[in-house]
């Protein structure tokens, strides 16, 4: 995680973020066998498999404190940044 603290709330919806580009993730170590979701239910097709999280750590790297004191921090994502205030709430 940044050398900064950021909360579980904070986490979960970063997480969020991450699966918009990653959908057949399950948690930051695990992901469907096949990475491919169904388009109607978002159920990825065999069981969990464990894998490495290169792809989450190198994006929760990106993350950055807010401009003020209020616990916001800010993430880059597909040209627009997203700040995510203390109770998970993520606006552009």
């Amino acid at each position: 995680m940044p050398h900064f603290a950021i909360t579980r709330q904070q986490r979960k919806a970063l997480f969020r973020i991450f699966q918009r580009d990653f959908p057949g993730w399950i948690t930051p170590t695990q992901r469907y066998a096949d990475a491919r979701p169904c388009p109607h239910c978002g159920h990825g097709g065999g069981p969990p498999v464990k894998v490495p999280s290169k792809q989450w750590r190198t994006f929760r790297k990106t993350v950055h404190p807010g401009f003020d004191k209020s616990g916001c921090v800010m993430v880059e994502w597909r040209k627009m940044w997203l700040g995510i205030e203390t109770c998970g709430y993520v606006y552009s």
